[in-house]
């Protein structure tokens, strides 16, 4: 399978492409890059839209103070809201992209890009329809940071994250970062679900006790 064939198969919208937007697909650059990788860097340039094929990508924002928030996650079949963007404004990345698993994608030159915008209705459609996919989840992010009490957030990342055996294999900073807030947060809420006996806490780990009442507070208004 060629590499135009690939996307095209991926996203059914690239199927129906005018002549420009697949000559600019059939030079696009096809990456293979390993798990944990550094794709972008907060502050770094952005010289490439991004289509994620397989695989996913972690994109995270970080303070002064070494502190993180998650944004979102460009997964198989997906873009990022961020290098739009950026690349529409000519601005630096303001957050960081690292890759969970072993990832497949496609990079597509600033010169191409903006060539896409002023020349193919069918890529730019596609462009601007990721794009304001992935911008109303992040809005969804802010909204739920902002106006969402923390019991609830993290009642309902518990359900929506829980493995086998309804055990959750996370530490409470990487929970904290998922979040948007701080560890302390995290571990006092967990202990309050652990006092009322909802899980069981132990190093890295978030056992189930009352699965059923976790579920009622995560939708609870």
């Amino acid at each position: 399978m060629n590499d135009l064939t690939l996307l095209t198969d991926q996203f059914p919208l690239l199927q129906q492409l005018d002549e420009v937007g697949l000559a600019i697909l059939s030079r696009a650059q096809r990456v293979q890059l390993p798990a944990d990788q550094v794709v972008f860097h907060q502050g770094s340039a952005c010289t490439h839209f991004i289509i994620v094929v397989s695989g996913v990508v972690k994109v995270l924002g970080r303070n002064a103070n070494g502190r993180e928030l998650v944004l979102y996650r460009i997964e198989n079949q997906g873009s990022c809201v961020l290098t739009t963007s950026c690349l529409l404004g000519a601005e630096d990345y303001p957050a960081e992209g690292i890759t969970e698993t072993e990832v497949t994608a496609f990079l597509i030159p600033l010169s191409e890009f903006q060539r896409a915008i002023a020349e193919s209705e069918g890529l730019r459609r596609f462009i601007f329809d990721s794009y304001g996919e992935r911008l109303a989840k992040l809005i969804g992010l802010v909204q739920e940071i902002a106006f969402e009490r923390i019991e609830k957030r993290l009642a309902r990342y518990l359900i929506e994250h829980v493995g086998p055996g309804f055990v959750l294999l996370r530490s409470h900073q990487e929970i904290a970062d998922e979040l948007g807030t701080a560890r302390e947060v995290v571990s006092r809420q967990l202990k309050q679900f652990e006092q009322k006996e909802w899980v069981a806490l132990s190093r890295n780990q978030v056992l189930f006790l009352n699965k059923s009442a976790v579920k009622r507070a995560a939708k609870e208004s």
